[in-house]
C-alpha cells in the first residue's frame, strides 16, 4: 500500500514537473515575436523623430525651410525700361535706345557641364566674339566665380548664334544701347553714354537722371516646370523722360557741313558755328569741327570730343567794336552824327601805340565800324568813364556764362584791374585783353538783334516764358545795327558775308593768338551778324581757328561761311527777304581794313 502511495506521489511530481515545463514552453516569446517588437519600436522611434523634426522645422526654426522653398519657386522679374528719347525742336530723333543683349558666363556651371570638352563650340564662340579662344577659356576657367561678362551690347543676330551653340554656363541678358541717328553732326550737343547706359558727355550727362528710368519689378511664384502660377507683389518703376531740344536739325546739318568744309579748305585747327533765335534766345544750331561719331568712338581722341563753342575762349578782336560805339551813344559822349578824327592813323597811350591799317582821317560812327578803325573805337571808349565801358561788356553777357547750362561752359577770361590805363581801355575796345567763347558772342549779338533785351540762351525746349531785361536802349541798338550793315557793303571789310535779298548787320574779328610774352603768328577769325535787319530773327557766329595759307583775315574765311549758314537758315525758316528796304548807308564809300 505504501508502495502504491509512493508511486502515486512520484507520478504526481512528474506530472507537475511536466506541466511546469509545458507552461514554460508556452510563455517564452519566440524569435518572430522579438522581431515584431523591434520593428514596432523602430517605427515608433521614427514617427517620434519625424514629429520632433516637424515640430522643430515648423515651430522652432521654420525660416530655413521657407527660404529653401522660396529659392526654388520664387523669382523676381524686372520690366525693361529704356532711356528717354532726345529730339530736336521739330521732333526729329537725335538719340534713341535700341534693344541689344549681353553675353555672360557662370564659370561654376561651365565646369559642372563638362567644361571645355567640346572645344569646337568654344572656338565658334570665340570667333563670333572676335576673341582669342585660349584667352576666352582662361577668363571663365575659375569655378569659384559665378559671373563674368564676355561681351556687352551685341546685336540680336550674334546673340541668336551664341544661343544656338547651347554651351553650358553661357547665358544672355537683355539690355539697351544708345544710337545717334545724326552721328557727328550733333555729337557735341548730344554727347553719349557708356556701356551701362549712363550719360558721360553733353546733354546725355547733364540730364542723365531725367533721361534714365527705374525698371519696375514683379515677384512671382513658379511651379516645377518654370511656369508662373502666382504674382506675389509688384513695384512700379520710374518712367524715363524724353527731352526736346531747341536745335533745328536742318540748320544744324547745314552749319556743320559749312564748318567742316571751311576747316578743311583753310587747313584750320578747328572751327565753330552758333545760330540763335534773337527773340527767344533759343540755340538753333551749335557745331564744331573736327567732330566724332558717337556711335563708334574707338580711337577717338579727347580733343575731338571737346565742345569748343562753349569751352574754348579766344580774344574776339574787332567783333566787339560795336560795344565802344554803343557805350558812347548810351552815355551821350557821341551821337549818330558825331565825327571822330583818327588822323594820323596812330597815337601814343602810356608809351604804347594804337594804330589803324592806314590814316582814315575824320570818320563818323558808321565809318568807324565800316573800316574797323582801332583809333575810332579807342577814342570813343576813352570818351566815357572806364566803369561805364566795362559795365557794357558785362551787360551783353561777355563776362558770364550764356545761361544755356551746357557741359564744360567757360565764363571766358577777363582780368579785372584795380586801375585801368588808357591803353588797357583802348585795347579792350577792339577786343584784346578779354577772351570769350563763340556762344557768349552769339548771346551778345542776340541782344543787339532784339533791340537791347537780354535773356539767357537755352538748349532745352520749354513752354515757359524766359525772363528778359533791357540792357541797351532800343534806339541805340537799332542805330548800331544800321551802322553794321555798312560792313557788308561797298568799302566794308566783309562784303563776302552778304546774303542776296536780305539786309545783314555784322562785324569781322581778326585777332592774333596770345602766346607767352606776347602774340604769335596764328590767327582767330570771327564773323558775327544778325539778319534781317528790318526785323531781326537770327544771330550767327562763325569762328575759324588758326587758318593756314594766304587767307587769314575774317573777311576772307569766316565771312563766306557766315553767308552760307545765314542764307540757308533764313530760307529753312521761311523768313521773308527785306533787301528792298536797304538803308541809304549803302551810298557811303570808304577804304578796306580786314579788321
Amino acid at each position: 500500500m505504501s508502495n502504491f502511495k509512493d508511486k502515486l506521489q512520484v507520478a504526481g511530481v512528474k506530472s507537475t514537473q511536466s506541466r511546469g515545463a509545458q507552461a514554460k514552453n508556452i510563455n517564452a516569446p519566440t524569435i518572430l515575436q522579438w522581431r515584431f517588437l523591434l520593428v514596432l519600436v523602430v517605427i515608433l522611434l521614427v514617427f517620434i523623430g519625424l514629429g520632433v523634426r516637424a515640430a522643430y522645422i515648423q515651430v522652432v526654426a521654420p525660416d530655413q525651410l521657407i527660404q529653401q522653398g522660396d529659392n526654388r519657386t520664387l523669382r523676381t522679374r524686372n520690366d525693361p525700361v529704356y532711356r528717354g528719347i532726345i529730339t530736336d525742336r521739330n521732333g526729329q530723333q537725335l538719340a534713341v535706345s535700341v534693344p541689344v543683349r549681353a553675353i555672360f558666363a557662370d564659370p561654376k556651371k561651365v565646369a559642372e557641364g563638362g567644361g571645355f570638352d567640346d572645344r569646337r563650340r568654344w572656338q565658334a564662340l570665340a570667333e563670333v566674339l572676335g576673341q582669342n579662344t585660349d584667352e576666352l577659356i582662361a577668363k571663365i576657367s575659375d569655378p569659384t566665380k559665378r559671373f563674368v561678362y564676355l561681351q556687352r551690347q551685341v546685336s540680336p543676330a550674334m546673340a541668336d548664334y551664341v544661343e544656338q551653340l547651347d554651351l553650358d554656363g553661357i547665358y544672355l541678358r537683355n539690355e539697351s544701347r544708345r544710337y545717334y541717328p545724326a552721328g557727328e553732326v550733333s555729337a557735341h550737343v548730344i554727347g553719349f553714354t557708356n556701356v551701362d547706359d549712363k550719360g558721360i558727355e553733353g546733354i546725355e550727362k547733364l540730364y542723365n537722371d531725367w533721361l534714365s528710368g527705374t525698371p519696375g519689378s514683379r515677384e512671382i511664384r513658379r511651379d516645377g516646370k518654370g511656369r508662373q502660377v502666382e504674382i506675389l507683389s509688384s513695384e512700379e518703376g520710374k518712367q524715363a523722360h524724353n527731352i526736346q531740344l531747341t536745335i533745328d536739325q536742318r540748320i544744324q546739318a547745314l552749319a556743320y557741313k559749312e564748318i567742316k568744309w571751311a576747316v578743311s579748305y583753310y587747313k584750320a585747327a578747328s572751327g565753330s558755328a552758333v545760330v540763335t533765335d534773337v527773340k527767344t534766345g533759343e540755340i538753333l544750331a551749335l557745331v564744331n569741327s573736327p567732330s566724332y561719331n558717337p556711335n563708334n568712338r574707338q580711337g577717338v581722341s579727347a580733343h575731338r570730343i571737346r565742345n569748343r563753342a562753349v569751352t574754348d575762349a579766344y580774344e574776339p578782336g574787332s567783333s566787339v567794336k560795336p560795344l565802344a560805339v554803343l557805350s558812347a551813344l548810351e552815355f551821350g559822349s557821341a551821337n549818330i552824327h558825331s565825327k571822330i578824327n583818327t588822323a594820323p592813323g596812330w597815337m601814343h597811350l602810356g608809351g604804347k601805340i594804337v594804330r589803324d591799317a592806314r590814316n582814315y582821317g575824320e570818320l563818323d560812327l558808321t565809318d568807324i565800324i565800316r573800316h574797323s578803325s582801332n583809333m575810332g573805337t579807342s577814342k570813343l571808349a576813352l570818351s566815357v568813364p572806364k566803369e561805364y565801358l566795362i559795365d557794357m561788356f558785362y551787360n551783353v553777357g561777355l563776362m558770364s556764362d550764356s545761361g544755356a547750362n551746357l557741359l564744360g561752359e567757360t565764363n571766358g577770361i577777363f582780368n579785372e584791374r584795380p586801375r585801368w590805363s588808357d591803353f588797357d581801355i583802348a585795347t579792350l575796345s577792339f577786343g584784346y585783353g578779354i577772351s570769350v567763347t563763340a556762344l557768349q558772342l552769339a548771346r551778345m549779338y542776340s541782344i543787339l538783334g532784339d533791340g537791347g533785351m537780354k535773356r539767357p540762351l537755352s538748349i532745352i525746349k520749354t513752354d515757359q516764358a524766359v525772363e528778359s531785361e533791357r540792357v541797351i536802349s532800343a534806339k541805340a541798338a537799332r542805330d548800331v545795327l544800321h551802322m553794321m550793315e555798312s560792313v557788308l557793303q561797298e568799302g566794308g571789310s566783309a562784303r563776302k558775308a552778304a546774303v542776296p535779298g536780305y539786309r545783314i548787320a555784322g562785324k569781322t574779328g581778326t585777332s592774333r593768338k596770345a602766346i607767352a610774352n606776347g602774340y604769335g603768328e596764328e590767327y582767330v577769325n570771327i564773323f558775327a551778324g544778325v539778319a534781317p535787319v528790318s526785323n531781326p530773327e537770327l544771330a550767327v557766329v562763325i569762328l575759324i581757328n588758326e587758318p593756314k595759307g594766304d587767307l587769314y583775315y575774317a573777311g576772307d574765311t569766316a565771312a563766306p561761311v557766315f553767308a552760307k549758314v545765314m542764307a540757308g537758315s533764313l530760307q529753312l525758316l521761311n523768313v521773308a527777304p527785306d533787301a528792298k528796304n536797304v538803308s541809304s548807308l549803302a551810298a557811303v564809300q570808304g577804304g578796306h581794313n580786314a579788321g
